[in-house]
């Protein structure tokens, strides 16, 4: 599920408030690029590019090769600051990592077979999600663009936990490294509203 993602840049030689406010309205967004124990580099990126490549799920978790005066700086994606009214990007950071040393990292869930779950579908129950992220630990190259959750075999009152997560070689899931207490809750399949028991719910329409 991997893939990697190039994004052409130009440097930024100043910085400050009226000088991004100067930069966006050329249709730039501002960025930094830090992390890997080198220093910051403060770029820019035009906004159609920015924008086109964030209609990609996996943009977010996936391996980003920034295109800098012909140096290609392999990044991912740290933050990302939208307008607080209009929802677009105005400020992306971007951070560099060691290739040989694991990283930390939030990707999406992508909840699957619902249609066929067992508790839904044949009795009538509510599947509800917990979680639409979870935050794994994985080599830059082995960072998986989603994690599915297979809610097929779920019935009434049952559920899905972190542990219980199909990973790709290589990932953990970071909440687990702190014991089974921490193996929380991803979806349920629940009761449906009235009812005291799986016997009472209606079988779905062509069930």
């Amino acid at each position: 599920m991997s893939q990697a993602y190039m994004l052409d840049c130009q440097p930024r030689k100043t910085i400050g408030t009226a000088s991004t406010r100067r930069l966006r309205l050329t249709h730039q967004i501002p960025a930094i690029v830090y992390g890997a124990n080198q220093p910051p580099m403060n770029i820019q990126v035009a906004f159609k590019d920015l924008i086109k490549q964030l209609e990609n799920e996996s943009f977010y978790s996936q391996i980003i090769h920034l295109n800098v005066e012909g140096k290609t700086i392999p990044v991912l994606l740290k933050a990302l600051q939208r307008h607080p009214a209009k929802d677009y990007p105005i400020h992306a950071d971007f951070l560099r990592f060691d290739a040989s040393k694991p990283i930390r990292k939030r990707v999406s869930l992508h909840f699957i077979n619902e249609d066929k779950c067992i508790g839904a579908k044949l009795r009538g129950g509510i599947i509800a999600h917990s979680l639409s992220e979870v935050e794994i630990l994985s080599l830059p190259s082995q960072i998986p663009s989603y994690i599915e959750v297979d809610m097929a075999e779920i019935d009434i009152g049952g559920a899905v936990h972190l542990s219980d997560l199909k990973l790709p070689e290589g990932v953990e899931l970071f909440e687990l490294k702190s014991g089974k207490a921490h193996d929380l809750n991803v979806a349920q399949v629940n009761l449906p509203r009235g009812s005291t028991d799986g016997s009472e719910a209606t079988p779905a329409a062509g069930s």
